[in-house]
């Protein structure tokens, strides 16, 4: 999609300071954060919410893979060990950029996880 702004941030086209990216998803740090640690997880295919997968096995494989990176940034490379996941799904959902992504949260930073 030419106008999301994840698209573009994906794309190289505006900037970001990423910290995970696979042939499928990149994830980097919210530009406004509203924790300590603030990271959102981005497949790199353009769908506009988390409804929009299929109710199929193909959208069961997306959905899996992407919350085995979710799990994954959380764990590995942020080193989390109590955060919080959030999804928006529509406007009223609270969703405000309508391409898919998933909050990683915690005021607990690894240093800070005991």
């Amino acid at each position: 999609m030419s106008n999301c702004l994840f698209c573009k941030i994906i794309a190289g086209e505006l900037p970001s300071r990423r910290v995970y990216e696979d042939e499928d998803f990149v994830a980097f740090h919210d530009k406004y954060p509203k924790a300590k640690v603030h990271v959102l997880v981005v497949p790199k295919e353009h769908l506009a919410k988390l409804s929009d997968y299929p109710d199929d096995e193909e959208g069961e494989r997306k959905l899996g893979a992407l919350f085995r990176v979710v799990n994954r940034v959380a764990t590995e490379v942020l080193g989390l060990e109590h955060y919080k996941v959030q999804v928006h799904v529509g406007e009223k959902g609270g969703q405000e950029i309508f391409h898919v992504h998933v909050h990683i949260m915690s005021n607990y930073p690894a240093a800070e996880s005991d």
